[in-house]
């Protein structure tokens, strides 16, 4: 009897353990804790749980001062722990099986979200983010992402973002407002402009099989203002680039040197 009893009892834990493993992982304190190296929740400020299995966000709520987080390339259907995140501003969740957002209506401060390659088919499911007064940058597609998100397969859903969302600086990676996007307009009409010229160069030597007397003397450069103010603002951003590389370094020499101060080095994870 107690040789059954025994075989009974194994034989019911590796029925749960298939079933837990069919149903995925699930966040736990213990993985919290092993991938952060912090012992309680509330002291876990940036988390990267790419590629895990993910299906259960579990206990993820208590991380309540949560900013970075990464749950890419996991299997995340329901994001009901994440309402709890007001400290969030970073979140990618590009790569599951995510059909709704709600949840995310409450993290007031995030700024910058990453939903590509999930399950959203309509520009409805995105509109429980437009009282997020702080979102900057919202990416639906990317490459890795694959397949995108159905509602990308609508040509002009970038255009109905922006219109929905005119706080965004950023759509798919791609600058919609701000000094870098005007720069990439006038990027785009210098070019637009070269290939007018271009083509109206073509037509008059065809038009013209004998040069002028002077086609051999060399001719003052000419810009045109679009292309100077082109200049202009690339030299202003080029030099805002260098301001935010002098800035940076300055912060990773600060973060080294709190780094080295404290007893365990490995309690943050990048």
């Amino acid at each position: 009897m107690e040789g059954r009893g025994e075989a009974s009892a194994e034989e019911e834990e590796e029925d749960a353990e298939e079933e837990e493993e069919a149903e995925g992982v699930r966040i736990t304190p213990q993985l919290l804790q092993a991938s952060s190296g912090e012992l309680a929740p509330e002291a876990i400020l940036l988390l990267r749980l790419r590629g895990r299995g993910i299906t259960h966000l579990g206990c993820l709520g208590r991380c309540a001062n949560l900013e970075w987080l990464d749950l890419s390339g996991n299997a995340i259907a329901q994001l009901g722990p994440l309402a709890a995140l007001r400290s969030l501003t970073v979140l990618n969740l590009a790569r599951n099986r995510i059909a709704s957002l709600e949840p995310l209506g409450s993290c007031q401060n995030l700024q910058s979200l990453n939903v590509a390659g999930n399950l959203l088919s309509g520009l409805h499911q995105l509109r429980c983010l437009t009282g997020l007064r702080r979102l900057q940058s919202l990416r639906l597609r990317e490459p890795l992402a694959r397949p995108d998100n159905p509602l990308c397969a609508a040509p002009a859903y970038r255009h109905a973002l922006a219109d929905m969302f005119p706080s965004l600086k950023a759509i798919d990676g791609e600058r919609v407002s701000g000094r870098g996007s005007e720069l990439y307009q006038l990027c785009r009409d210098l070019d637009s402009s070269l290939a007018r010229a271009g083509a109206g160069s073509e037509a008059s030597q065809a038009a013209q099989p004998w040069v002028d007397a002077a086609f051999w003397e060399p001719r003052q450069p000419r810009r045109s203002s679009i292309m100077e103010e082109a200049y202009r603002q690339f030299r202003e951003v080029l030099q805002e680039c260098r301001d935010l590389s002098r800035r940076a370094d300055d912060t990773i020499a600060q973060a080294e040197q709190a780094l080295s101060a404290r007893h365990d080095p490995n309690a943050f994870i990048f």
